[in-house]
Order: C-alpha cells, then sequence, then structure tokens
C-alpha cells in the first residue's frame, strides 16, 4: 500500500474514534505507564494488512515499537501471534480499535479470495474484484483481495474505461460509444465493454475494444464467446457467479472471472490484542 495514503487514510480514523482523547486510557493510565501486547489470530485465515500496525502508532506523538511475527500473505491458525506491541499503555489501547479493524476486514478479505482461487483451481482463469467496495476503504479491500491470491480490477472510474449496458443503451449501440471513447482518450487508456449476447460481442470485436466482459452468462456461454473472441482481446466473466459455482467456469478458458462479493460480502477474520 501506498504509506503516504495510507497515513492519511489512518489519521481519518483516529480522529474519527479518538477526538479529543481516549478519556478511559488517558484517565485510568496517563502517558508514564508502559505495557506489551501482541496482536493474535482467532480463527484460521490468510493475513492481510500488516503495514496499519506500525504506520498507525507511527502516527501518535509517544513511541511505539511493533514486531511483525507474521506477513501479509502469510497462512494464520488460530492462536498465532501477528505482532508484538511494546510503548505506552494509554497509546496501545487507543490504537487498538482502528487497527483491528482494518486488519479484521483485509485478512477476511483474504481468506475469502483464497477460497474462491482455489475453488476455481484454473492455471489460466484469475480472479479478480469490482468496484463493489465500502466508501473510503477500497484501498484497503483491494489490497486484501490481492494478499488472497487475486487481482485488481480498476481502482475507480479514472482509470480505465467500462463501457456498460446503461452507456450502450443512452449512446445507441457499442459502436457509438467505443467510437466516442477513443475520439476522447489516449492510447494509453483501456476500454472494456460490457456484453450479453453473442451479436453484441460480434460488435465489441468489430469496435476494437481492448476487453470484453461476459455479463451474466453460464460457463456454457462464457466458454462459447471465449472461443470466439480474438486472442490480442482479453475476456472477463462477471455477475451471477460465486462460491457455489466458481468451478464451473474453470474450463471456460476466460481470461479474469470479476467477483463483487470478495469486498462486500467477506465475512472479518477474528483477530484480537491481547495483554501479554
Amino acid at each position: 500500500m501506498n504509506v503516504i495514503k495510507l497515513k492519511k487514510k489512518l489519521e481519518e480514523f483516529f480522529l474519527e474514534d479518538l477526538g479529543e482523547l481516549d478519556i478511559s486510557s488517558q484517565t485510568i493510565f496517563g502517558t508514564e505507564a508502559r505495557g506489551e501486547a501482541i496482536i493474535l489470530a482467532k480463527e484460521d485465515g490468510i493475513l492481510a494488512g500488516v503495514d496499519v500496525i506500525a504506520a498507525g502508532y507511527s502516527l501518535f506523538q509517544e513511541k511505539v515499537d511493533v514486531n511483525l511475527k507474521k506477513q501479509d500473505g502469510d497462512e494464520l491458525k488460530k492462536g498465532d501471534i501477528i505482532a508484538e506491541i511494546v510503548g505506552p499503555v494509554a497509546v496501545i489501547l487507543s490504537g487498538e480499535r482502528v487497527i483491528l479493524n482494518l486488519l479484521q476486514r483485509m485478512s477476511g478479505i483474504a481468506t475469502l479470495t483464497n477460497k474462491a482461487v482455489k475453488l476455481l483451481d484454473s492455471d489460466h482463469t484469475r480472479i479478480c474484484d469490482t468496484r463493489k467496495t465500502s466508501p473510503g476503504l477500497r484501498m484497503f479491500e483491494k489490497y486484501g483481495v490481492r494478499c488472497g491470491g487475486g487481482f485488481n480490477h480498476r481502482f475507480g472510474l479514472y482509470d480505465g474505461v467500462m463501457i456498460k449496458d446503461n452507456h450502450i443503451a443512452f449512446a445507441g449501440s457499442i459502436l457509438n460509444a467505443v467510437n466516442k471513447v477513443k475520439a476522447n482518450t489516449g492510447h494509453m487508456v483501456k476500454v472494456e465493454v460490457e456484453i450479453e449476447t453473442e451479436n453484441q460481442l460480434l460488435e465489441a470485436i468489430e469496435a476494437g475494444v481492448d476487453v470484453i466482459m461476459f455479463d451474466n452468462r453460464s460457463p456454457e456461454e462464457v466458454a462459447k464467446f471465449a472461443e470466439l473472441t480474438p486472442k490480442h482481446i482479453i475476456t472477463e466473466a462477471s455477475g451471477g457467479i460465486g462460491l457455489h459455482n466458481l468451478a464451473d467456469y474453470s474450463h471456460t478458458n476466460v481470461d479474469y472471472i470479476s467477483l463483487g462479493m470478495l469486498t462486500h460480502s467477506y465475512k472479518s477474520l477474528d483477530i484480537s490484542l491481547n495483554v501479554k
């Protein structure tokens, strides 16, 4: 993760949680009491977000030492120590919730992504995410996908063109939409089109797009569309695909399967901070 963006986000989150001060910790421990704590995995999973621990505590005026025992992408077992923390007790406790919230969510996403990758079990097709992320948390959630063995789709509306059904409806056709995009963007911008029918597929190929997404298509249709698509065009399948039927798409030869569920239907991994 970008360190500057990470710290800026953490500052926002701490301001939301701390306000003027942590009344509980400051009134009990003040600034003198020091202590040791561990961050502990309470269930099995894939770890993501360890940079959040050190970056989070570095924003406090008082020095906190963080000793990482695990790295992002590591497989966690219940009882594994992720990090050891030494510093002022009040600071350790004040930073706990924000840091754990992010660590738990990112690790939950990494764990779900890893499960999806294993279920697909393909040497060719890659699992990727979508823009269906929590507002304000996109960089964290998409990083969790990468830690779980998945790949990132575009980060926002600014880093790639994706022409969807409503764009096509307003523009009148795929060809009209693509021509307008190409007339107003540079050669470095990739263009993806979402299609549902074979006729739309052929129109997208004729328009010279870079990526074609097969939307809400069965495994049989995805395999057929992938076969019809020239090899220089990247193919993607999305919509109606989840853990329950992911394995059915393993032999479709599509390049990517994008899953919104990775960032909107995950379960946070159970991770806690305990006094050592």
